[in-house]
């Protein structure tokens, strides 16, 4: 019956309690990136941001597992440079040695310039 109030979730959710995670919660990283990089794909990444940074191409879970953190946040900072110039925005490409919180800041300066 569909709005009992012995369901878990539902009560849960009812009393203000989170509701517990699912078995899945685990690989939505994981699928949450495979989404990022088929969009990523349509707007032809690969042509327009790897290749002029001679980057290689990201796997599908890059950024869902820790490997390399300087690299993924490098690649994040490129995407994230290349994206704000694809929407009409120049914005400088950030370059690998550079401080952190200054490109961050930098970054989300301009994405509040929206």
């Amino acid at each position: 019956e569909e709005g009992a109030p012995g369901r878990r979730g539902e009560r849960e959710l009812s009393e203000g309690a989170p509701a517990e995670r699912g078995p899945g919660a685990a690989f939505h990283m994981f699928v949450l990136m495979e989404d990022l990089l088929d969009k990523l794909k349509l707007l032809s990444y690969e042509e327009e941001a790897l290749r002029r940074h001679n980057m290689r191409p990201l796997s599908r879970h890059y950024f869902a597992l820790p490997t390399n953190p300087g690299e993924q946040f490098f690649m994040f900072c490129t995407l994230a440079a290349w994206l704000i110039s694809k929407a009409g925005h120049p914005f400088e490409q950030p370059q690998e040695y550079d401080d952190p919180n200054a490109v961050i800041s930098n970054v989300l300066s301009e994405l509040r310039s929206f």
